[in-house]
């Protein structure tokens, strides 16, 4: 293996053995410093935000006897896993009748611009606590044919949510800011008029955090987190108020790209398909994973699940006197993406540089908000043994650091 070079490749059983990990483990710096002892090391050592950590059995779906990969998105092997994807989604969340699941390629980011042309009439209200609201909000307030977005805002760390203005029609927020590690109610704000909209971006918290859609309009998100699954495609709970918005919209003198066109995707969707070539693979990926968690359970299995992931994190954190959680209130303290301020006698940059060279990938801060801490997802898929193992192989280093 090269120098300064770590593999990627994993085992195919559960666990990761020294032979494995030591691939893993840039040769040259075992030399230059002490390594975490192999014993405390975590048995899959993943823990990124997204894209993150995959189950081995969704990968070795792609192989399966009888897989779709690369056969035509038209034909009906294919729509099948999509129409799978859509009813296991609407059990996943126990839908309202008279709600449906649309997605397509893009990702979330895209679906920002699709709710921007094919959403929002005139003006929209946004709560901002984070990097991925503050892009929303900014999407809208680029957008010509809008007025300037009612700004909600709070520091990060904190949250803040839309709040009802007379002359709005759409109001968006995020369920979970994976830039800070902050969780927010998924819920209609009080006194907003009737035929308002409610958006919720749930790119991180899809799978991970239960929510009730009754109340809001559009709950959207892309598979790389909790859904253990790639990037690149967009999913949407849909009321049939915002079905209606979205012909309407789309349908009026505003020119609406076809990629953007939301009436177009449920028009494609309803046909178990994507308007254009999605990535199989990720589609397969996500079917096995919504597969896998209705047979563990369903959300109520997975909330719990990531909640106690979490739990292990934050009590570690306000134990350790060299660690805080940076999101003070215990209420706000996301389930998923756990942030943890380190203190300033430790440079947090150099203790992930550190964990990297022992193979723990992943557990750097969102790069813009410029803390010295850590962020950690503690998805549905990661397991709460690994988290514990974690935790340890920190405890080390701290005491083991430069």
């Amino acid at each position: 293996m090269p120098p300064n070079r770590v593999s990627l490749i994993l085992p195919h059983d559960h666990s990761m053995n020294s032979a494995v990990i030591d691939d893993m483990i840039c040769k040259d710096r075992i030399m230059a410093q002490p390594m975490i002892p192999r014993d405390l090391l975590p048995s899959d050592p993943r823990f990124g935000c997204g894209p993150s950590r995959i189950r081995r059995e969704v990968v070795a779906s792609l192989s399966e006897p009888g897989s779709v990969m690369g056969t035509s998105h038209r034909q009906p092997p294919v729509r099948h896993v999509v129409a799978a994807i859509r009813e296991e989604l609407t059990e996943l969340y126990n839908l309202p009748t008279d709600y449906e699941v649309a997605l397509g390629n893009g990702g979330a980011t895209l679906f920002w611009d699709m709710a921007t042309v094919s959403l929002v009439e005139k003006r929209a209200a946004t709560g901002v606590y984070g990097e991925f609201t503050r892009k929303f909000s900014s999407a809208l307030q680029r957008a010509p044919f809008l007025a300037d977005p009612a700004v909600f805002q709070a520091e990060p760390g904190k949250l803040a949510l839309p709040k009802a203005v007379s002359d709005v029609d759409t109001y968006a927020w995020a369920h979970n800011e994976t830039s800070t590690g902050v969780v927010a109610p998924v819920r209609r704000p009080n006194d907003i008029d009737d035929n308002s909209l409610v958006l919720v971006d749930a790119t991180s918290a899809a799978g991970g955090v239960a929510a009730d859609m009754s109340t809001i309009d559009a709950y959207y998100f892309s598979p790389q987190k909790n859904l253990s699954s790639d990037g690149g495609l967009w999913l949407a709970i849909l009321s049939p108020a915002a079905i209606e918005r979205s012909n309407r919209v789309t349908s009026s003198a505003r020119w609406v790209p076809q990629m953007l066109d939301l009436s177009l995707a449920v028009t494609n969707s309803r046909a178990d398909q994507t308007l254009n070539t999605p990535a199989l693979a990720t589609l397969v990926m996500l079917e096995a994973q919504c597969r896998w968690l209705l047979d563990q359970g369903g959300m109520a299995w997975a909330a719990s699940r990531t909640a106690s992931t979490s739990g292990i994190l934050y009590r570690w954190a306000e134990d350790n006197p060299l660690t805080t959680p940076f999101v003070a209130d215990p209420a706000l303290r996301s389930p998923v993406v756990v942030t943890i301020d380190i203190d300033e006698s430790v440079d947090a940059a150099r203790l992930c540089a550190r964990a990297r060279d022992n193979g723990i990938l992943d557990i750097e801060p969102y790069r813009k908000l410029g803390r010295n801490q850590i962020r950690i997802a503690t998805f549905s898929s990661i397991e709460p043994s690994d988290v514990e193992a974690l935790t340890a192989c920190l405890d080390w280093l701290l005491e083991n650091r430069d």
